[in-house]
């Protein structure tokens, strides 16, 4: 059936969503050819107005990709575990800030100093997912509630614990320390000055690291268990409310990973946030589209970089920005309703098997 291909229903809502933004275009006068010529340049670096290459706008689709990849598979993590998380947002600040503060407060050694800057962003992130899943088992606490409540908490917290920094204003504060970042000048260098950093390895490593847990662990095989039908993960002797604090923790772990990786990779200063940068709620619609899946969540995670990387440029073609969280918003909408047409196909199977069967014995009644 095709609503049971969840490779087949991702790319059929992918579709429908470029559709629905292409018609859109046509409906206010604009040519949606400059939508996919900015994509192409995105992906290609090929500008097609002056007939130049610049490697870099590929560079920054790749940047932009990273934490929408890892504050997926933090969504996606939890969702295998039967766990709705819709706080990698605030998991992401909570990493973002704790990076940021042993970025500017310690100058350490080269090397060590982001790494314990990258571990420090993980672990705090990593409580922070750990605090809903820990009040979902204590205190039966649904954790779509909760983890909506903690993206405000540590949008909050953290404003007010960056702005003590000394040196710091309501928009930045000081210079890192140059040992703190995770800038790779080799990396910038292959992609024309990009900010394309070691965030890319460590985004690579997070999607393995996800795989190898979810399917090739006693651990992950539990998770998926509890996942699946918690009472009889229960009955078969899974520890469900240990298992939902562990996954909530390496929820917001992959999450921090993200906040680190953007706080250190991208900037040379620690920022104020203002608002959410949005990562974790566009990550929603990326693991939900990716089926949940690493292999999934990459590639969606990759489309969904390519279209805020050509945000910009389809300004610059007259094209409004906005289309690109559109298309995003109806991948969202369609992937929802594929529940409710399998729902739909279901009910029709059984309304024609129960004509059948009424069929086959008014005939066997009547000889």
């Amino acid at each position: 059936m095709f609503t049971g291909s969840n490779g087949i229903v991702s790319s059929v809502v992918i579709i429908l969503g470029f559709l629905f933004a292409t018609l859109l275009l046509l409906m206010i006068g604009r040519n949606p050819s400059g939508m996919y010529q900015s994509i192409l340049q995105v992906i290609t670096g090929y500008d097609s107005r002056r007939g130049t290459w610049n490697v870099r706008y590929t560079g920054e689709w790749l940047v932009s990709s990273i934490p929408l990849i890892l504050c997926a598979l933090s969504m996606g993590f939890a969702a295998r575990s039967g766990l709705f998380n819709i706080g990698a947002e605030g998991q992401y600040i909570a990493g973002l800030t704790v990076a940021q503060i042993i970025a500017v407060r310690f100058a350490g050694v080269p090397v060590f100093h982001w790494v314990a800057a990258l571990a420090g962003g993980i672990i705090a992130a990593a409580a922070w997912g750990g605090i809903a899943g820990f009040l979902k088992v204590r205190y039966k606490v649904s954790e779509i509630v909760s983890t909506i409540m903690m993206n405000y908490i540590a949008l909050y917290m953290h404003r007010i614990i960056t702005m003590r920094i000394p040196g710091s204003n309501t928009f930045r504060t000081p210079d890192f320390h140059v040992t703190a970042s995770i800038s790779s000048s080799l990396l910038s260098s292959l992609t024309n000055g990009s900010r394309l950093n070691y965030g890319f390895w460590f985004t690579i490593a997070a999607i393995v690291i996800y795989w190898v847990i979810l399917e090739k662990t006693t651990l992950g095989f539990s998770l998926r268990a509890a996942g699946y039908n918690r009472n009889a993960a229960e009955y078969a002797g899974v520890n469900v409310g240990f298992n939902s604090v562990l996954a909530m923790a390496i929820a917001g772990a992959f999450a921090g990973l993200a906040g680190s990786c953007v706080a250190l990779g991208s900037f040379t200063h620690g920022r104020v946030l203002v608002s959410f940068d949005g990562y974790g709620f566009d990550a929603i619609a990326v693991a939900l589209g990716g089926s949940c899946t690493a292999a999934g969540i990459t590639i969606i995670g990759l489309l969904f970089g390519m279209l805020r990387s050509a945000g910009p440029i389809m300004q610059s073609r007259q094209i409004p920005s906005e289309i690109t969280s559109i298309i995003i918003g109806l991948v969202v909408v369609f992937i929802s309703l594929r529940s409710g047409i399998r729902l739909f196909v279901e009910w029709k199977m059984r309304v024609k098997m129960k004509k059948n069967i009424f069929k086959a014995k008014i005939k066997t009644e009547n000889g």
